[in-house]
């Protein structure tokens, strides 16, 4: 558990309203520990393939849209799950290749369920004061809906432990990823914080 790794990628509206340093201090402050990190501009190819590494990924987004719409008692645009997460898809392929990214690989225990919970909601309105999201967005679904864009939440966040194996190998190389000792890890999971007085 300690060396569970997740994989959060600052967007391209995070780097323009200049938040890299704001969110790297909250998730350094929790005791999670940076393994890699890049920026890049990625092409569509890469996006593509980040959103669809769940096959489903298409249909289930679909689907979740179309039951939003319903849910607020709107009429969807369509009706049909893979027609609407292909637009989903579209949105966020352009949002996501608009600009460099900020991609990290973090390291700790808990480290997917832990950024997620520091992260907020997907939909930044939703989303807790106190949680990135919560604190630094005003966009909603409905106000990027009606610019037909994706809703700008600054940050990507792994949503299960397979999900994060599987973007972190997507983004990074195995050669890319740091595998060293952090003092503070020592206070974080030593049983005992035998070493502390001298």
């Amino acid at each position: 558990m300690k060396k569970e790794k997740t994989l959060v990628v600052i967007k391209p509206d995070g780097i323009q309203r200049t938040l890299v340093g704001e969110i790297i201090g909250r998730l350094e402050r929790v005791g999670l520990k940076l393994v890699g990190v890049k920026m890049v501009i990625p092409d569509s190819n890469l996006i593509k393939k980040h959103y669809t590494i769940d096959p489903e990924w298409v249909v289930k987004a679909g689907k979740k849209s179309i039951d939003s719409f319903i849910d607020k008692g709107e009429e969807p645009k369509t009706r049909d799950p893979k027609v609407a997460g292909e637009k989903i898809l579209d949105v966020l392929e352009k949002y996501m290749t608009s600009g460099p990214v900020f991609v990290m690989v973090w390291q700790g225990a808990n480290s997917v369920g832990v950024v997620r919970k520091i992260v907020g909601q997907t939909e930044p309105m939703s989303s807790d004061v106190g949680t990135i999201r919560g604190d630094f967005v005003l966009d909603s679904y409905k106000f990027a809906d009606v610019d037909g864009r994706a809703v700008r939440n600054l940050i990507h966040a792994s949503g299960s432990v397979e999900e994060a194996e599987k973007e972190i190998y997507l983004w990074f190389d195995e050669n890319e990823i740091i595998n060293y000792r952090l003092v503070q890890e020592q206070i974080i999971y030593d049983v005992n914080l035998d070493g502390i007085i001298e």
